[in-house]
């Protein structure tokens, strides 16, 4: 296999994860992207990023993007080179809305962009090569696939997933708390207990059923199908303020989960303006930008 292409560009979408009773296993694509572009080059690696991350993450071969398409080049038995990388990132770092899975899919999919035959690396290989970078397939399948996804691991240790029935015009609306609210994935996974009581692990697995109706057009259970005891609560205490407006909103009849690992909290519908309003006064972005059904795609 060789790298036949002179530049790749791919976009790729924000994700969530957690999403109220799926812990680990349900997540959801925005329509909400990194682009990143890229040329191979004689000469050493160099990254530019604009955006979210600029001037702080690594501009070199330490990038998670360009670590992603070596990985991806190396499965598909492609030489490797130098890179000239422009990343414009638009999701945030450390919000809960997958950065770190769109970066290693964005990376993968260049490599796919860049081969004489992208089957070398198919998307099944990309999915599994970034839960590798990632950890977790959750945040991965719907920023491979698009829509609405259930991802898990096999007992071999191969990550699976399978896309989930969803009405695409479902109204999302994403909460992003002001920049200095930032949690990484580690810490918040601290807090959770090693064992749950087994009245809390049935309310999930009942709630999470319920779920999977709402999202694919039962919109009247959608308060009952974001109902969880496996994650949000424990991670009170270091996600106050996202979890007082969860609770807030949920007070009002807005089916409000915390984002993946938070801060972010996902509404799954519109909310009231004055609502809205009382939000991005207190430093809230507020983003409607609705379910992407296509997934990471090479321009």
């Amino acid at each position: 296999m060789r790298i036949a292409h002179e530049e790749a560009r791919v976009r790729v979408p924000a994700t969530t994860a957690n999403m109220g009773p799926g812990f680990d296993s349900f997540g959801m694509a925005f329509r909400f992207y990194d682009e990143v572009s890229v040329r191979p080059i004689i000469g050493v690696t160099s990254v530019r990023v604009e955006g979210v991350g600029e001037g702080v993450v690594p501009t070199d071969d330490d990038n998670l993007v360009v670590r992603a398409l070596r990985a991806g080049l190396e499965a598909a038995g492609a030489p490797q080179a130098g890179f000239e990388m422009r990343c414009i990132n638009r999701i945030p770092h450390g919000g809960g809305l997958g950065s770190s899975a769109s970066a290693a899919v964005a990376g993968l999919m260049l490599a796919r962009g860049l081969l004489s035959d992208p089957r070398a690396l198919p998307l099944d290989s990309v999915f599994s090569l970034a839960t590798s970078f990632e950890g977790h397939p959750d945040n991965v399948a719907p920023a491979v696939y698009g829509g609405a996804t259930v991802a898990w691991i096999e007992a071999d240790g191969n990550p699976r997933s399978a896309p989930m029935p969803v009405d695409g015009s479902l109204p999302v609306t994403i909460l992003v708390p002001p920049p200095a609210t930032r949690l990484s994935t580690e810490e918040a996974r601290r807090v959770l207990p090693n064992s749950v009581p087994r009245a809390d692990a049935l309310f999930n697995t009942s709630r999470a059923a319920v779920l999977m109706l709402a999202l694919a057009g039962r919109p009247d259970l959608l308060m009952a199908g974001t109902e969880d005891r496996l994650h949000q609560e424990y991670r009170r205490d270091v996600l106050p303020g996202s979890m007082a407006v969860m609770d807030s909103l949920r007070e009002q009849g807005y089916p409000a989960v915390i984002s993946g690992a938070g801060p972010t909290v996902l509404v799954l519908a519109r909310l009231a303006d004055q609502t809205r309003f009382t939000l991005e006064q207190h430093g809230w972005r507020v983003l409607v930008p609705g379910i992407d059904t296509q997934g990471a795609r090479l321009l």
